[in-house]
């Protein structure tokens, strides 16, 4: 039996692919290595442990149709486009080592004629007249006897979208001496025009055959042609579920404020597992009854835009005389929270 695996998926959709990824990496056996290649349709992948609505402009993303997709592993919000690559390299332990995986794909984009360097803790980079640029970002995962290491390659994104729907926490930004996402990312099409999706999966996989001195028949994987994987219904299912993408999301706290003609207006929302389960409204409206109606109603509910029209309609059912107002106050919220 062989000791390496070569997976490519065919299928763009994020949640089909991290679905494919986590699931291969559980029942891989921890004597393989096991190289994954795919790419995403527009979606923005975010870390296992952030906050959508902190990293991401959701509501922009929302408009344009924008998934929105939660990886098992660490690391930061990432926009994916067809201009992106991304791989993945699994490995059993003592044997897994992030170093073997980043050389693989420096030495693969050598015989495309792209001279790339490692540098701080995840990224890959060129160096231009601009000094350097970072071409590739990753993350890791690892359990008590096996690890992976993915990451992305910005092939030809279009770099004007990807600063559209990130949002970076701008002390994030100011810590790194940052000026904006675009400034410090560059494609790969920028040093060789002729680089694409397809070329670059195959110098990897050469690269990968080359480091581990074996060959094996790559394996295509789409949702029409799935490889043995077992439960992948129920993981799939997971991945796409509002509760793994949205709910699984850190307690946080969001305040509000807003001033009307009729009054001002303070919001304090405590969220947890994306579930409101403390709102406060402070007002000098003359009429806060309606107000604090609503910040009761809002308990429990999901902290979303339809969760939130649903609950504001239903307050301007109850006190009709303040429908203009709760109307003014629902248009904010929608891009406010958003």
């Amino acid at each position: 039996m062989s000791t390496i695996r070569v997976l490519l998926s065919t299928s763009t959709n994020p949640w089909f692919n991290l679905a494919v990824e986590d699931n291969i990496f559980r029942s891989m056996s921890n004597k393989q290595r096991v190289l994954f290649l795919w790419r995403n349709a527009d979606s923005v992948v975010i870390g296992r442990a952030q906050n959508p609505w902190k990293e991401c402009n959701t509501r922009k993303m929302e408009q344009n149709g924008i998934t929105l997709a939660r990886r098992q592993s660490g690391g930061g919000a990432v926009f994916h486009d067809l201009g992106n690559t991304n791989f993945t390299f699994m490995a059993g332990k003592p044997e897994y080592d992030k170093t073997v995986s980043t050389n693989i794909v420096l030495n693969a984009l050598k015989t495309l004629h792209v001279k790339a360097k490692s540098t701080g803790r995840n990224d890959l980079v060129i160096e231009d007249s601009e000094g350097e640029r970072k071409f590739s970002g990753s993350a890791y995962r690892e359990t008590m006897d096996r690890g992976f290491h993915h990451g992305t390659l910005l092939l030809n994104a279009d770099l004007g979208r990807l600063a559209n729907y990130l949002r970076p926490d701008p002390k994030k930004l100011q810590a790194k001496g940052i000026q904006s996402v675009r400034s410090r990312v560059a494609n790969l099409n920028e040093i060789n025009p002729e680089i694409n999706h397809d070329n670059v999966c195959t110098a990897i996989i050469d690269a990968f055959f080359q480091h581990y001195g074996e060959k094996v028949e790559p394996e295509y994987i789409s949702p029409e042609s799935l490889p043995e994987l077992p439960d992948f219904t129920e993981k799939f299912e997971h991945q796409s579920s509002w509760l793994w993408n949205f709910g699984n999301t850190p307690e946080f706290m969001h305040t509000l404020s807003e001033r009307f003609t009729w009054g001002g207006i303070e919001l304090h929302l405590d969220i947890k597992k994306a579930h409101i389960v403390k709102a406060q409204i402070f007002t000098d409206s003359l009429n806060p009854t309606p107000l604090e109606t609503l910040s009761e109603a809002l308990i429990d509910q999901p902290y979303s835009i339809d969760a939130f029209n649903k609950v504001i309609n239903k307050t301007a059912k109850a006190f009709p005389e303040s429908a203009n107002e709760l109307a003014e106050l629902q248009k904010w919220l929608t891009t406010a929270i958003a």
